[in-house]
């Protein structure tokens, strides 16, 4: 007789980028533990919160990963259930459809396990190849830059409430948020697909609470980059880069042609980085656009930053307005 029910094994396939010739997938192989997004009953909220965090991952399991092209790659996933496949692989672009996604299939290998395994054991994960004709790329950051989150709040109170206690369809973004990003999206001809890529301080635990909000709000499909939770007692070196930083370094390094437009907020640090960003790439950076926090020290302390910085336009905006008129008397779009 079977006391406690076995919760079924499921893999997450985090939303990736390459190029023609780059394959890189990752995600997560843990136990389901039915989180469901729709339900917006405040228990369930608080369930669902503990859930995020309280995971039971899947150490050590061997994955297959199988490409259009029927190319098969084996990874074990680590000590967190965390898997990561970064490969040479030529002729991509011949597989991604007319957004530039490639679609491609995670599954559990052979190991012993009593669980039983969802989707047939066949999970679907999908890698972006940006079109060779974008205009531009575009980097966004995730929290109080289209999204209410409160990270400038006291004691970081406003965080804790949003993410914890409101439910992913309830979270409004940003006015006029999704209509800027599309213009973008679409560049100057109004037809393009220029790549967009969210990246957050978040940890990858919240990775579908945030890719339901974005599509439930109509924003423009890219990949979504988070990050681990530090290990405990883990001390950050002096000159280490923060993790956003390191992450769009890579982005513009993955693609040395493209030139990218960057967005963010005045309440934490994204101009500290994205103006070093700009110094380190001459030429690489179109424009900044940074939304305005209701922090009256953050933002002078903001405005002196980009005072006399010409390298590139950096513009603090309050609204999307702003943001959409200043790209349309530059080119940027339609």
């Amino acid at each position: 007789m079977t006391w406690f029910k076995k919760d079924p094994l499921q893999i997450i396939v985090f939303q990736t980028y390459g190029t023609d010739s780059h394959f890189y997938a990752r995600g997560r192989a843990l136990e389901d533990e039915s989180i469901d997004l729709e339900d917006q009953s405040f228990f369930t909220l608080l369930v669902n919160s503990w859930k995020r965090f309280e995971t039971d991952e899947l150490k050590r399991a061997p994955l297959k990963i199988r490409l259009p092209n029927g190319k098969v790659y084996e990874v074990l996933t680590d000590d967190g259930g965390y898997f990561l496949l970064d490969e040479k692989v030529q002729g991509l672009t011949a597989y991604t459809n007319e957004e530039c996604w490639l679609k491609f299939e995670v599954s559990y290998g052979d190991f012993k396990h009593k669980h039983p395994i969802q989707s047939e054991n066949r999970f679907p994960g999908e890698l972006l190849v940006p079109d060779l004709d974008s205009d531009f790329g575009i980097v966004s950051d995730i929290d109080d830059t289209i999204i209410h989150t409160g990270v400038a709040s006291k004691l970081k109170w406003r965080v804790l409430y949003n993410t914890f206690l409101k439910h992913a369809g309830n979270r409004i973004p940003l006015k006029g948020a999704p209509e800027f990003y599309h213009l973008l999206h679409r560049g100057t001809t109004g037809k393009k697909s220029n790549p967009i890529f969210y990246v957050s301080h978040s940890p990858w635990n919240l990775y579908r609470y945030l890719e339901y909000f974005l599509k439930k709000n109509n924003f423009p499909k890219g990949p979504i980059v988070l990050r681990t939770f530090p290990r405990l007692f883990r001390f950050k070196k002096r000159d280490e880069k923060p993790h956003k930083q390191k992450e769009i370094v890579n982005i513009l390094k993955a693609y040395p042609d493209l030139k990218f437009i960057l967005i963010g907020d005045s309440g934490e640090h994204d101009p500290d980085i994205y103006i070093e960003i700009a110094e380190s790439h001459p030429d690489r950076i179109l424009a900044i656009y940074l939304r305005s926090v209701s922090h009256k020290k953050k933002l002078i302390r903001v405005k002196s930053l980009i005072k006399d910085y010409v390298r590139t336009p950096v513009l603090l905006v309050k609204d999307s307005e702003q943001a959409i008129l200043h790209a349309r008397e530059n080119g940027f779009v339609k």
